[in-house]
Formats: structure tokens, sequence, C-alpha cells
């Protein structure tokens, strides 16, 4: 059996790239990403769980501490970054590996972002979504998929201003096991 790649990801916190503003000019990033370690478990389960109760996900606390500890221990199936300072983060973003054919390499999902509403609104998740692709094309992914509910228009915007774009032609599908 072949063991999965180990892939790496930057420990130390980094901030994401400039953005550029509709009159074409860069702005500096203020949005730090830091890659979750286990010592930030308490942290991002209590973002997690608000964001579960903002969108109607059922998970008692157990099955998500149980769920997000792998990949703060460096499981090579996903990552979890948390957004802003590190010791008060303000959200975060867990994205998760597979491997397409048909993109040519190792893909990813974005399974959940999370940004507190009281700092929503500010460019936070455009930083990074600009950013954070970028930086996983340095560790060798090819794409990045994520999932919008198909209702609505406000999230397609956003997402198409970013360069995320529907698949012709493709549903996603899940059967859960």
């Amino acid at each position: 059996m072949i063991a999965p790649p180990a892939w790496t990801f930057p420990r130390t916190p980094c901030m994401v790239a400039p953005i550029k503003s509709p009159d074409g000019k860069a702005h500096p990033p203020v949005t730090q990403l830091t890659l979750a370690k286990p010592d930030d478990l308490d942290r991002l389960t209590r973002l997690v769980s608000d964001f579960h109760a903002e969108h109607g996900i059922d998970q008692d606390a157990e099955t998500r501490r149980a769920a997000l500890a792998p990949l703060l221990d460096g499981s090579p199936h996903g990552a979890a970054y948390l957004i802003g300072p590190g010791r008060a983060p303000i959200g975060y973003i867990i994205v998760s590996f597979g491997w397409s054919v048909e993109f040519g390499g190792m893909d990813g999902v974005v399974d959940e972002l999370y940004i507190r509403p009281a700092v929503r609104g500010r460019g936070i998740g455009s930083e990074v979504l600009m950013s954070l692709p970028k930086a996983l094309a340095g560790a060798g992914l090819k794409a990045l998929h994520l999932e919008v509910k198909t209702e609505d228009e406000r999230a397609h915007r956003f997402y198409r201003k970013l360069r995320f774009h529907p698949r012709e032609g493709h549903t996603l599908m899940t059967r859960k096991i």
C-alpha cells in the first residue's frame, strides 16, 4: 500500500497577499492565516460550533472535536487555518484534499469558511480566498472547489468575483456512509 504524500503547509503565521480594489490599487493585507495546531482545538471548536449553529448543522461536540483533531495533528487529508490573531481568531477555513485526474493532481474543497458576524463585510473572506489558493498552489494544489447554495445569488456573485465558477453540466451529489 502506498502511503499518502506528506503535504506540508507553513506552520508560522503568514499574511495574505494584497488585494486590488476596483480602482486597481493594491491594498496591504490585514488578515493573518495560521495553520491550526493541536493547541488550537478549543478555539477552533468554538468557531465551528458557531458556524454550525448559524447554518443549522446538527452535530454533537464530541463528533465535532473528533472530526477536527486529525486536521490539527497534520492529517494529509485536510488543513484548518485560523483567520486573524492566533489567540483570538475571527474565523477559520477548512480545506479537504483529494486527487483529480481531470485537474492533473491534488485538488481541494473548501469544506467550511466562517467569519464572525461582527467583522463580516470588511473584505476578510475575499483576502483569504484570493491568497490561500496561491499558497496551496505552492504545495501542488491544482484546483480548489467550493459548494454554494443554488438560490444564494449573493454568494454566487461573491465567489465569481474571486474567480470561482460553476462547472457547467455538473451537480455535486453526496452519499452519506
